[in-house]
């Protein structure tokens, strides 16, 4: 049986989600790149772990949220530079319509860019892209890299798509503080879970992440409000079921937790918040 190795082995299997909604007739998103970032193992790694197809629907609608905010804070806000951490097997640079003149920084481990750059060598990517080989865990490796883009003057937006969820509290706080130091880092584009989320996830999933050591940790009961005391305050905040419905890619059976909402609201309230994309700014 194929089984997470490593924590980065769950790009492969969320490059897998990208492929499959790019290839339905009403896709959301178009990423021409995400089987062949996949590949075979891609799809043994999805096989092996219970209820990992049929919960494809929440990074389908995540990536498209967060492609909406990515460009909407480019277009409308001035973002000049992107900033993404962990980005894994992340095609963005390649897919999205982004200005020429926009600078975006990939950071993630060796082995994982360079299989990336292994598989996109021969695409030209629609920025000014950047590719920077760090463990985020060396906490003097990212503060100099942050030192050294702040040091551009540009106004940056930091992404880190499927990240903080692995992280331990105390380094999510330590991460949140880093980034803060860097005042062009005026917004940070996040997702989380919430204590219920994090429960059912461990249930269906922690047998194969655990021995791949990729368990989850990270979902903090104050939700956003969690990243106050480290400089950033919540800017915006969609919900995973709401941004479901509005999209049409609803989980099967979605309708119980409408009906639970309209019969005991407290509860609706709590099923509402399981996952969340929020985007942070300097508070």
């Amino acid at each position: 049986m194929t089984r997470v190795e490593h924590v980065s082995d769950t790009a492969l299997w969320v490059a897998v989600y990208r492929a499959m909604e790019s290839e339905r007739p009403d896709a959301l998103f178009r990423d021409p790149y995400a089987r062949r970032l996949a590949g075979q193992r891609g799809e043994e790694l999805l096989d092996s772990i219970p209820w990992a197809r049929g919960s494809a629907w929440a990074m389908i609608v995540r990536t498209a949220v967060m492609d909406e905010i990515i460009l909407r804070c480019i277009e409308r806000d001035g973002v000049t530079q992107v900033v993404n951490l962990a980005a894994g097997l992340d095609a963005r640079p390649y897919r999205l319509a982004l200005p020429p003149g926009l600078r975006w920084i990939e950071v993630d481990l060796p082995d994982l860019l360079e299989y990336k750059a292994g598989i996109l060598g021969d695409v030209a990517p629609g920025c000014e892209l950047e590719s920077v080989a760090l463990d985020l865990s060396d906490r003097e490796g990212r503060r100099a890299l942050f030192a050294r883009l702040d040091e551009a003057r540009r106004e940056t937006l930091v992404v880190s798509e499927g990240l903080l969820v692995y992280l331990e509290r105390a380094d999510v706080g330590r991460l949140a503080e880093d980034l803060h130091a860097a005042s062009t880092f005026r917004r940070w584009l996040i997702d989380l879970a919430s204590p219920m989320l994090l429960e059912w996830m461990k249930k269906r999933y922690s047998k194969g992440m655990d021995a791949g050591k990729a368990p989850f940790r990270f979902a903090p009961a104050e939700g956003s409000g969690f990243f106050l005391q480290h400089g950033w305050r919540e800017a915006e905040i969609r919900y995973n079921l709401d941004e479901a419905h509005r999209l049409g890619r609803e989980m099967r059976g979605a309708w119980i937790p409408r009906l639970v909402g309209r019969l005991f609201p407290k509860k609706g309230a709590e099923y509402r918040r399981m996952g969340m994309t929020v985007l942070l700014e300097r508070a």
